[in-house]
């Protein structure tokens, strides 16, 4: 194992500590924690949101005015703990209520509802939007369902446009409970993740191997194959989303490139114009795009594509300015 870091038990803490003060100007920790929140609070219902570090920048790099309020990092591939979660929700609520947005896997959603029981003792109104948007596969590991990936940034993106409108925390969860099913991905890898502590990756793909739907933490996906070009995998991938989206000629849809972690910008740019062309042959109209490393999975190499069904209150959102380092 070859990584830039002193002792992997201090993996998190020091990732913490570089991120803020990185960015002072933006971002504090609480004191105690491994919650990154905003310098200053806005007057309005905040955003929550967090999982294990390995993701980056995922989800601290989205926390700023337009996004997310806080973010709660766990160690690595592992869920925050409900008491930290409850610190995020304290530190963040101005009166209007704090929404949590959590990724769908076991650890976070049950450590995220302790968090969210919680809150409703101390009566600070709480919301919680569960994201389920991979479609590769159900009841992997770690899960009940579906996983939540990529698009989960998304869900940040739109939300926190809206929360900044002024939304109530009882609109935001609405919204986001018909927001999600809008929203599907699938990702591809070309090789595993190697977490500090273990020192080897979760699993070994050959050189001439590629594995399409494996989860962000390594967790199986539903077929391994010699590699393909760019073209045949964006045909592979696209072609289950269609099947999951049943579009017709004329719909619109934003697209998002994601980055795993080891692959360069050079490739995810040939991929996201492989996509383009598919979609452009399947008559649909791209009103969003967007290509880089947003929810990544430490060292590999790989790439997810998600799509997400848009209309013009969607893309407003989607375009609304942010003060974020990530977005």
């Amino acid at each position: 194992m070859k990584k830039i870091i002193n002792d992997p038990k201090d993996v998190l803490t020091e990732m913490v500590a570089g991120l803020v003060g990185a960015y002072p100007d933006r971002l504090v920790q609480i004191p105690e924690t491994f919650v990154v929140k905003r310098k200053e609070n806005a007057q309005q219902v905040a955003l929550v949101s967090g999982g294990g570090s390995g993701h980056e920048p995922a989800h601290a790099g989205f926390v700023g005015e337009g996004m997310l309020s806080a973010a709660v990092c766990g160690q690595v591939f592992t869920s925050p703990t409900p008491d930290q979660i409850y610190e995020a929700i304290k530190a963040t609520n101005e009166g209007k209520g704090v929404l949590l947005i959590v990724k769908n896997y076991s650890g976070d959603v049950m450590n995220f509802e302790m968090a969210q029981d919680m809150a409703d003792i101390d009566d600070i109104p709480i919301g919680f939007v569960l994201v389920d948007d991979d479609i590769a596969v159900e009841d992997s590991t770690y899960t009940q369902g579906r996983r939540g990936v990529a698009g989960t940034v998304l869900v940040h993106k739109i939300l926190g446009a809206w929360a900044k409108n002024g939304a109530t925390v009882q609109e935001l969860e609405k919204a986001g409970k018909e927001l999600v099913p809008k929203i599907k991905t699938i990702g591809v890898a070309l090789s595993g993740a190697t977490v500090p502590e273990v020192g080897k990756p979760g699993f070994e793909l050959a050189d001439d191997e590629i594995e399409f739907g494996v989860g962000i933490h390594g967790e199986p996906g539903y077929r391994r194959e010699k590699i393909k070009t760019s073209k045949e995998m964006a045909q592979e991938i696209v072609t289950k989303l269609k099947a999951e989206f049943k579009w017709e000629k004329g719909d619109t849809y934003g697209v998002l490139v994601n980055g795993m972690g080891a692959t360069p910008l050079m490739e995810q740019y040939i991929f996201f114009n492989d996509v383009k062309t598919i979609l452009a042959e399947e008559g649909l109209t791209i009103t969003f795009s967007k290509v880089g490393n947003y929810m990544t999975s430490i060292d590999m190499a790989g790439l997810s594509l998600t799509m997400i069904h848009t209309d013009q209150a969607i893309v407003e959102a989607l375009e609304a300015p942010v003060d974020t380092i990530a977005w």
